[in-house]
């Protein structure tokens, strides 16, 4: 295997590219200018030296704790659960939450061998045992491990402390058509409809 397609392949391992768009990239590097390709290379290079996961809510930062946990002007009281560091820019991204975050890691999943016990669960129950905590809200995915996992945390959270617990509202998307939505997608729209 020569260097044009080794690189290739270890474009086609990332998420979400396939053997063209790995090749398409390759060559893309190939014909730019050097000193972007080597500033990409470099930063690749040192990507896990300098992003980390905050030592307060898990999240991606190059700074700890991350700007969103030292924001002063944060709603502390609110904390939304989320399963994976990019959900929490996603968020973000919406600029609808106001509060903090915690990063779990993942999700409940016996089939692959994960347990709470993998989880960042524990650190989140730390949080939570001051007292100043009102609200968790538990952003998990609406797939079969995200509600196990949603589940689990309803009943840990409140056998720890007096605090409301809620979840994200799944349904029918903006734009979506109801010929298109599956059975547990409108069983969902149903549960949580709103008044108008």
């Amino acid at each position: 295997m020569n260097a044009l397609e080794e690189l290739t392949e270890s474009f086609a391992r990332l998420p979400g590219i396939g053997k063209k768009s790995a090749g398409r990239l390759v060559n893309y590097l190939l014909r730019a200018d050097r000193t972007y390709v080597e500033t990409f290379a470099r930063q690749m290079a040192t990507l896990q030296d300098k992003i980390k996961p905050c030592s307060i809510c898990g999240s991606w930062t190059s700074e700890d704790p991350c700007p969103v946990c030292s924001n002063n002007l944060r709603d502390r009281t609110t904390i939304c659960v989320v399963e994976q560091p990019q959900d929490v820019q996603t968020i973000e991204n919406s600029h609808e939450f106001q509060g903090l975050f915690h990063v779990l890691g993942g999700v409940i999943s016996p089939l692959e061998g994960i347990g709470p016990e993998q989880l960042n669960i524990q650190n989140l129950l730390k949080r939570v045992a001051d007292g100043s905590v009102k609200e968790i809200i538990i952003a998990t995915n609406p797939t079969v491990e995200g509600d196990t996992t949603a589940l689990y945390l309803q009943r840990v959270l409140q056998a720890a402390a007096e605090i409301k617990i809620t979840r994200l509202a799944s349904g029918l998307p903006v734009g979506g058509d109801l010929e298109y939505a599956d059975k547990l997608t409108l069983a969902r729209s149903f549960r949580g409809r709103t008044n108008l």
